[in-house]
């Protein structure tokens, strides 16, 4: 199992040192030590998994069993083979840049947890989110169309858990398997579907119309009904001023839909969302279950079925 707080205990005559966050350093007296207690540090916890495999084994030998990221479950055997010996886990802070517009992609990411928002800008003040990716997909969908540069921004919107892989093993994957690629591809097909009904969304539908189906999206990819997110960042996202989304947020509390408090909205009636949204939200989530699968964290079978 991975475990991003791994505990490893390193024992000693005298005291026995936790690598859990946080550290606590526990000194056992021998009978001739004079009682004196040491400083206690705190460690930093890490940002990057500890690994519980045995030794010898590499980081996704046992653990992909588990894997939550829906594309690397649902590919075939020989093409997860082709990506394994490349493959790291890693854990990805809030606003981390995964991809820079006119810039080469330098790593593809398979989300686990968490969110990334793909931005489009047209400024270098003004931004708004036209994809939103979590366990259910990846970054990288130009290198899987043939191009190695991003068109758009893509960010940690919250904070996440990733399966990397490097460009370069990627592409050679891609080139190696008759296979991969075409796998690949029905998710960018669903991706480009989903950009395309958020253009559409936010050019011709309400502000409440649009916070229900941006709601209802990040609940699909959330284990749980809560939403860790900022009034400001969310306007970001909606390319809209914060007061807007803050009385949006008001009116669709007052309906009883959701719980808004600071920095986190929490779901309460998933079905009057549905019904705010007006059709804004489900033909692309029924596209990605035509393409590629079963879309939504709230699905039990997510986090105990076989791989694929």
């Amino acid at each position: 199992m991975i475990s991003l707080r791994s505990a490893r205990v390193f024992h000693s005559s005298n005291c026995r040192f936790h690598t859990n966050a946080p550290a606590r350093l526990v000194l056992r007296e021998a009978p001739s030590m004079v009682r004196h207690r040491p400083l206690v540090r705190r460690a930093r916890p890490a940002k990057r998994f500890q690994c519980s495999c045995p030794k010898g084994e590499s980081l996704v030998d046992q653990p992909i069993l588990q894997a939550k990221s829906e594309l690397l479950r649902r590919m075939s055997a020989d093409d997860f083979a082709l990506l394994k010996p490349h493959l790291e886990r890693v854990f990805l802070e809030l606003r981390a840049p995964l991809e820079t517009a006119g810039r080469k992609i330098e790593a593809v990411y398979f989300l686990e947890s968490g969110l990334a928002s793909v931005v489009a800008k047209t400024s270098t003040t003004t931004e708004a989110e036209v994809g939103i990716i979590g366990f259910e997909g990846m970054t990288g969908s130009s290198l899987i169309m043939g191009d190695d540069q991003a068109n758009f921004d893509c960010y940690i919107q919250s904070t996440s858990e990733a399966v990397r892989i490097h460009a370069g093993p990627f592409v050679e994957a891609l080139e190696a398997s008759s296979t991969l690629r075409p796998f690949l591809l029905r998710y960018v097909q669903y991706l480009h579907v989903q950009t395309s009904y958020t253009a559409s969304v936010n050019a011709r539908q309400s502000l409440e119309v649009r916070l229900a189906r941006w709601l209802l999206m990040c609940s699909d990819r959330t284990v749980g009904d809560r939403l860790v997110i900022t009034h400001e960042f969310l306007s970001i996202m909606l390319g809209v001023r914060r007061p807007g989304v803050t009385v949006g947020l008001q009116m669709i509390e007052s309906y009883g839909y959701i719980r808004a408090r600071r920095g986190e909205i929490t779901i309460r009636d998933r079905d009057g969302l549905l019904k705010l949204a007006r059709g804004s939200y489900g033909p692309p989530e029924a596209e990605y279950h035509r393409l590629v699968g079963d879309l939504g964290s709230k699905n039990p079978a997510r986090q105990d079925r076989p791989l694929v």
